[in-house]
C-alpha cells in the first residue's frame, strides 16, 4: 500500500461488516428452507378439474363480465371494493365520502439534490486534504468528476469516468457529480480497504481475480451471492468480454460498488431482515436506474 496515507481503524465502508442478524452473510439462504412451491401456474391443492364451477343464478347467461382496460403500469389503483367505472359509495358513518382517506406516500429523495458543504474529519492526513485542495482549483469546497479522476490518480489508482461516477453517487447520495472534503475522505479511505482485498485474493498477482476468487471477495466484504450473479458480474466487468473470466482492479471497484449500493437500497426495504423487500414502481426505478446512468 505504498504511497497511501493510513486511514483511521475502523474507517471506511469497505471493510466487511459484523452480521447483525446471525452468522450467515446478509444474502445467504435461510437455515430453515422454505416448504416447496408449486410452479407458477399449476393448479392448487383444492382444485378438481373435473368440477364444473357453479352458475351464478343472478346472471341470467351465466356469463362473466368483461374486464376494464388495464391501467398503465405504475398508475394508482382505483380504490379497493368497488367496480371499474363507477364511484366508491359514500360512507355515511364519518362523512369522508367512502374509505378513509390514503396515508400520504413517502417522498422520494431526489437524485439530484445539492450537496451540502462539509469538511475534513479531524485527524485527516495533511497530504489528503493537500491532494483535495490542488483539485478544487476555484476553492469552491467542492470537485468535479473529472477533477476526482485526476485526484486519485496521483495515488496510482486510475479509474474510468463511470466508476468515479459511481464512487461519487455512492459516497454523496447524488447524481451532481460533486464531492466534498468529508466524502472523499471516506471514499479514498474505503478505496485503500478495497484494494487491499483485491491484493489479498489476486493469490498469482496477475492484476486479476477470477470467478472464484471475486465470490471469495465479495463474501468477505459481507456480500453472499449466486453463482449466476457472479457469473453476470464476471461477463459484464471482464474486459476480454467475458473470454478470460476474470476481472482487473479498476473493474472490480465498479463490480464491488455496484453490489453494495444495490444491497444498500435492497436493506433500506427490508425491515424485517429476512431478505425480502417490497418496492412500489417509483421506489424500484430510482433504486436501480442511478447505477445505470452513472
Amino acid at each position: 500500500m505504498a504511497g497511501y496515507p493510513p486511514g483511521p481503524p475502523g474507517y471506511g465502508y469497505g471493510a466487511p461488516p459484523p452480521q447483525p442478524y446471525g452468522s450467515a452473510p446478509y444474502g445467504a439462504p435461510p437455515a430453515q428452507p422454505y416448504a416447496p412451491v408449486a410452479p407458477y401456474g399449476a393448479p392448487s391443492a383444492h382444485y378438481v378439474p373435473t368440477e364444473k364451477p357453479p352458475k351464478d343464478k343472478h346472471q341470467g347467461a351465466g356469463l362473466a363480465q368483461p374486464y376494464a382496460p388495464a391501467a398503465p403500469y405504475g398508475a394508482p389503483s382505483a380504490p379497493y371494493g368497488h367496480a371499474p367505472g363507477e364511484k366508491p359509495p359514500k360512507d355515511k358513518h364519518n362523512g369522508m365520502g367512502g374509505y378513509p382517506p390514503a396515508a400520504a406516500p413517502l417522498p422520494f429523495a431526489s437524485p439530484f439534490a445539492a450537496l451540502l458543504p462539509s469538511g475534513f474529519p479531524p485527524g485527516t492526513d495533511p497530504t489528503l486534504v493537500a491532494c483535495f485542495q490542488a483539485a478544487d482549483q476555484d476553492g469552491s469546497g467542492f470537485i468535479d468528476d473529472k477533477e476526482l479522476q485526476r485526484a486519485l490518480s496521483t495515488y496510482s489508482q486510475s479509474f474510468s469516468i463511470r466508476t468515479v461516477r459511481l464512487l461519487m453517487y455512492l459516497f454523496t447520495g447524488t447524481n451532481t457529480y460533486k464531492i466534498g472534503p468529508k466524502e472523499f475522505t471516506t471514499l479514498f479511505y474505503s478505496l485503500q480497504n478495497w484494494r487491499a482485498t483485491f491484493q489479498r485474493f489476486d493469490r498469482d498477482q496477475s492484476g486479476k481475480i477470477d470467478v472464484s476468487e471475486l465470490r471469495e471477495a465479495l463474501l468477505s466484504l459481507g456480500f453472499a451471492v449466486s453463482q449466476i450473479v457472479l457469473d453476470l458480474l464476471v461477463s459484464k466487468y471482464d474486459k476480454s468480454g467475458g473470454k478470460a473470466r476474470a476481472i482487473e482492479y479498476d473493474n472490480f471497484i465498479e463490480c464491488c460498488l455496484t453490489v453494495k449500493g444495490l444491497t444498500d437500497k435492497f436493506k433500506e426495504r427490508d425491515t424485517m431482515f429476512n431478505g425480502s423487500a417490497t418496492f412500489t414502481y417509483d421506489m424500484f426505478m430510482l433504486a436501480v436506474l442511478p447505477f445505470l446512468i452513472a
